[in-house]
C-alpha cells in the first residue's frame, strides 16, 4: 500500500524477518505520513489489524496473518480499492486467505522479501530508491527464515534480535540499514552464539522422543520449558533435525514448549516435510488452541489449563491423526482433544 495522508499503521512479527519487514515498510511509507509500528505475535495481530482498520489508518501487516474467521470477514467488509495491505509467506496463511485482493502471499519467500518483491513491481521509483539500502537485510532475512543456510550472518543477526529485543534491532536497522556488522556487534553476537551452543548441549540431554503410531518408526522430539531461550528456537531445531545425535535417526518434528509469564504456553514446531504446518492446521480452533505459521516452521498457543504432558500428548495425537488422514481415515478436533485427556 503506497498512498499519502493519514497514519501509517505497520503491524509485523518479532523475529528477524518481521523486524526487517517493519523497517522496510517504515522506509517505504514514512515520507507519506506519520508511522505507528507494532511488533507482535499471533496473540494480538487480530486486535491490532481491526483497531487500525476501524480508525481508517493505512494498515500494513507483515509476516503475520489474522487468526480468527470473524477478523477475516470484517477485513473483507472494510477492504476498498486501495491495494493489498497484508504481506505474508506462511502456508497456513495461503490456505486461509490466499486469493483475497487484500493479501499477497508467497510461501517461497520470507515475509520481508514478499513485501520487497511487491514494492519492486508496484512502488514509484522514489520509493524504490528509499528502500534500496535494505536489500542486504532482506537477503539475510530470507536465507534465515527459510533455513537456506547459505549466509552464516543470518544466525548472528537473529542473535542480535534476541539480545537487543525486536525494538532495539529495529532501531539499528532503521538508523543504519547497512547489513555489515560493526566490530562490537559481531563480537557480541558471536559471544551469544557460543553461549547458545552450551544451552543446546543441555537441551539435547533433556529432549524426549516419542514414536508416532502408524508411521513405521517416525518420532517427535519434545523439549519442555527451562532449557532454552525463545530466540534459540530456529537454530536448536535446525541442529536436531539436520544433525541428529550419533546413532539416532532425525525426528520428523521438533516441539519446544515455553511457559509464558501469564501461565499460557507457546510451542514452537519445526519439521522438514510440512508436518509442523499440518499439525497446526489440525489443532488450532481459534478458541482454546491458537496457532499459525508455514509448512516447516509454525507455533501453537495453549491455555493455562495445559501442562507439558498434555501438550505433548495433544501434538502427538495430531501427528497420528495426520497419518490416519493420509491413510483415508477421518479425524476431528474433538478426537484429538479427547486423546489428550482435556
Amino acid at each position: 500500500m503506497i498512498t499519502s495522508g493519514g497514519l501509517v499503521n505497520i503491524v509485523s512479527h518479532t523475529d528477524l524477518d518481521g523486524v526487517v519487514a517493519a523497517a522496510l515498510a517504515w522506509y517505504a511509507n514514512s515520507p507519506s505520513g506519520p508511522v505507528k509500528i507494532s511488533l507482535t505475535g499471533y496473540g494480538e495481530v487480530d486486535n491490532l489489524i481491526l483497531e487500525g482498520l476501524r480508525r481508517r489508518d493505512r494498515v500494513i501487516t507483515l509476516d503475520l496473518s489474522p487468526q480468527f474467521q470473524n477478523t477475516i470477514d470484517e477485513i473483507d467488509r472494510f477492504f476498498g480499492e486501495t491495494g493489498p495491505f497484508l504481506f505474508d509467506h506462511h502456508q497456513s496463511t495461503y490456505e486461509k486467505i490466499g486469493g483475497r485482493p487484500w493479501a499477497v502471499v508467497n510461501t517461497k519467500r520470507c515475509g520481508a522479501a514478499v513485501y520487497w518483491d511487491w514494492l519492486a513491481d508496484n512502488a514509484p521509483a522514489a520509493v524504490k530508491r528509499l528502500v534500496a539500502p535494505l536489500s542486504g537485510f532482506v537477503e539475510v532475512a530470507n536465507d534465515r527464515d527459510l533455513w537456506i543456510n547459505e549466509n552464516p550472518n543470518g544466525r548472528l543477526w537473529q542473535a542480535m534480535v534476541t539480545l537487543c529485543g525486536e525494538w532495539g534491532a529495529l532501531a539499528r536497522i532503521i538508523t543504519n540499514p547497512d547489513v555489515t556488522f560493526t566490530e562490537p556487534e559481531r563480537e557480541t553476537a558471536l559471544k551469544f552464539v557460543t553461549a547458545q551452543e552450551e544451552r543446546f548441549k543441555a537441551a539435547r540431554e533433556n529432549i524426549s522422543r516419542k514414536k508416532i503410531k502408524g508411521t513405521g518408526g517416525e518420532e517427535m522430539a519434545f523439549l519442555g520449558d527451562g532449557f532454552l531461550e525463545f530466540g534459540d528456537t530456529s537454530d536448536f531445531c535446525g541442529t536436531v533435525l539436520d544433525r541428529p545425535d550419533d546413532g539416532c535417526a532425525a525426528p520428523t518434528l521438533v516441539a519446544l514448549a515455553f511457559r509464558r509469564p501469564s501461565g499460557t504456553w507457546a510451542v514452537s514446531l519445526r519439521s522438514r516435510s510440512g508436518l509442523a504446518g499440518r499439525a497446526v492446521s489440525l489443532l488450532k480452533d481459534g478458541r482454546k488452541i491458537r496457532g499459525g505459521g508455514h509448512e516447516d516452521a509454525a507455533a501453537l498457543y495453549f491455555p493455562v489449563s495445559y501442562d507439558e504432558k498434555s501438550i505433548k500428548d495433544t501434538i502427538l495425537s495430531a501427528l497420528e491423526a495426520n497419518r490416519e488422514s493420509e491413510s483415508g481415515m477421518g479425524v476431528t478436533l474433538g478426537d484429538l482433544l479427547k486423546g489428550s485427556g482435556l
